[in-house]
């Protein structure tokens, strides 16, 4: 009898071993997939700053110097429909842990590198580590809550926090290079990944969009080299122009790579992005609405903190507090939009707050050389990024409701792929633009305003456009398809 009692004490003791843990509260897992985007989206722009700083102390070529931008950038556009699709087959949870802790890992490679190829090196692994992990704070959110007024709430404080992230750059990068050094825009992304890596093993729970466990590699080449070059000839148009053949020709190779992964997609029995997604109304049009508006509302906060610098004079700190007030704005954007979604739905929304980005980057068109803060940066700046958030909550929600389970990650990647290629043009295209109306990257303050109005003089009619188009293709309703 005792030995039956040992027996049944250890079986038991070995259930509750086995047993699945307990969910967690859904706050926690919130809070978790938001630092992952907020670390995520605050190194795109971050390291700006510390560019200067950078070259001084490693000795980087001009050129050089925009590749620690570039690195980045094009790793993690390339990337990231395929970390989105491995999320889905893998687990979520195992590549928000795969793409942290390199994220990690190449953050303090990057602040101790001796060398300007070692920071190069660190930057691109840092992109990599991005593109894995960026899809899956989305859908680790939207797989932890279910659909309804919460998950909108939910996916409200995701785009608060990346918008966030984004906007909080040009200030902390501001605050660190001042306060410490230039390393610190990258080790300090140590700390709080490995804060955020513990968080996530001890709390965070597995989910996998289905049962196939066979990635489509030919895909998976096709799309991350596809995205990766195309990303790389949009990177050359600022130095190169836009009709030299080191633009052009990474440009086009791009663009057929994409296309002969269409055709690819079409006839694998288990594509790495089921063209059906495509013809989804809810996923297309959201989408291609992100990567217009995009285009346009990407381009504020480097133009912005240009004007504040090279035509008023503010320092990089002194510029990253002026766009407190936009920063503060987008969150509120983000956070009020759920609010409304019941009562003037999704669309509806996401053109209010598209025009009301409108209005905004129509009155900084107006800007002057010896423009006031309240009315040349502070006011305006608040328009813009309070229907930036404001759009972007609804756009994610109808993405994401619009596929099956099993596509969540994939249609996360594609969500954070509209978005970083269409601000990654749109930058490039406002760019030849304020040079072409300034003449000369040492013009003075009046020609520099001039160049620069002229961009968000565009940006504002780009915004209109996506606001229309918005209107005539988003569905009413999620299931509209």
């Amino acid at each position: 009898m005792p030995e039956t009692t040992g027996t049944t004490a250890a079986a038991s003791t070995a259930a509750r071993r086995l047993s699945p843990r307990r969910t967690p509260p859904t706050w926690l897992v919130v809070a978790l997939a938001c630092a992952g985007q907020f670390l995520v989206v605050l190194d795109v722009s971050v390291v700006n700053v510390a560019l200067p700083s950078m070259r001084t102390d490693l000795g980087l070529s001009a050129q050089g110097l925009q590749w620690v931008v570039n690195a980045y950038a094009i790793a993690f556009a390339g990337f990231m429909l395929l970390g989105g699709r491995a999320g889905d087959l893998y687990g979520r949870k195992r590549m928000f842990l795969v793409g942290l802790g390199l994220f990690t890992l190449a953050s303090l490679g990057g602040g101790l590198a001796q060398e300007g190829w070692q920071l190069l090196a660190a930057r691109a692994v840092q992109g990599l580590g991005a593109a894995v992990l960026a899809p899956s704070t989305l859908t680790l959110l939207t797989a932890a809550v279910p659909e309804g007024a919460a998950r909108a709430r939910a996916i409200a404080t995701w785009t608060a926090v990346g918008a966030g992230g984004g906007a909080a750059g040009g200030l902390v990068g501001g605050a660190l290079v001042d306060g410490l050094s230039w390393r610190w825009v990258l080790l300090i992304n140590v700390p709080v990944g490995a804060v955020v890596l513990a968080g996530a093993v001890l709390w965070l729970t597995e989910s996998r969009g289905g049962a196939r466990h066979r990635l489509d590699l030919p895909g998976a080449l096709l799309v991350t080299t596809g995205l990766a070059t195309l990303a790389y000839g949009i990177s050359q148009t600022e130095s190169r122009g836009w009709a030299a053949g080191a633009t052009l020709v990474p440009l086009l190779a791009g663009l057929a790579l994409l296309g002969c992964f269409l055709l690819v997609e079409a006839r694998t029995a288990a594509p790495l992005m089921p063209l059906g997604l495509l013809r989804l109304r809810s996923v297309a049009s959201a989408n291609v609405a992100m990567l217009v508006s995009g285009s346009s509302m990407f381009s504020m906060w480097f133009f912005m903190t240009l004007y504040a610098q090279n035509v008023l004079g503010y320092s990089p700190l002194e510029a990253g507090l002026a766009l407190v007030p936009s920063s503060l704005a987008v969150i509120i954007g983000s956070k009020a939009a759920p609010r409304f979604l019941p009562v003037l739905g999704a669309r509806n929304v996401a053109v209010l707050g598209t025009l009301i980005a409108a209005v905004g980057f129509g009155w900084q068109s107006t800007m002057t050389a010896d423009g006031g803060y309240l009315t040349a940066i502070m006011i305006p700046g608040v328009l813009m990024m309070l229907g930036a958030g404001t759009a972007a909550t609804p756009l994610a929600s109808l993405a994401i409701s619009g596929a099956a389970p099993g596509d969540a990650g994939l249609v996360s990647g594609l969500i954070n792929t509209s978005r970083t290629m269409g601000g990654s043009l749109g930058l490039a295209v406002m760019s030849t633009l304020a040079a072409s109306r300034s003449g000369s990257e040492h013009a003075g303050p009046a020609a520099l305003t001039d160049g620069y109005a002229l961009v968000f003089r565009t940006a504002s009619a780009v915004l209109v456009a996506a606001a229309l188009l918005m209107w005539t293709w988003l569905p009413k309703t999620p299931t509209e398809d």
